[in-house]
């Protein structure tokens, strides 16, 4: 059975998808305050935690915290032919 659309059903559609928008938005004001508070609560909770104590260096003394990126590049390219143009 072949349905065809109708007014009333497109209103109905449009209605609901207003309403729908307008209850989230009202949920999402109450909400908003208690999501946005809690996520600064976290983020303060990392904020205020100390480093790992380190030990003392000596003067002068070096240390490399971070490693380097390794890149690695393919050698096995190809050849390079070096050409002139023929007139």
């Amino acid at each position: 059975m072949i349905q065809t659309a109708s007014i009333i059903g497109l209103v109905k559609t449009i209605l609901i998808i207003v309403l729908t928008y307008t209850v989230f938005k009202y949920i999402m004001r109450l909400l908003a305050p208690f999501i946005i508070r809690s996520i600064a609560n976290k983020m303060a909770g990392k904020f205020n935690q100390y480093p790992p104590p380190q030990k003392p260096r000596k003067e002068g003394e070096i240390s490399i915290d971070k490693t380097p990126n390794k890149t690695s590049t393919n050698k096995d390219v190809g050849e390079y032919i070096d050409f002139e143009e023929v007139e």
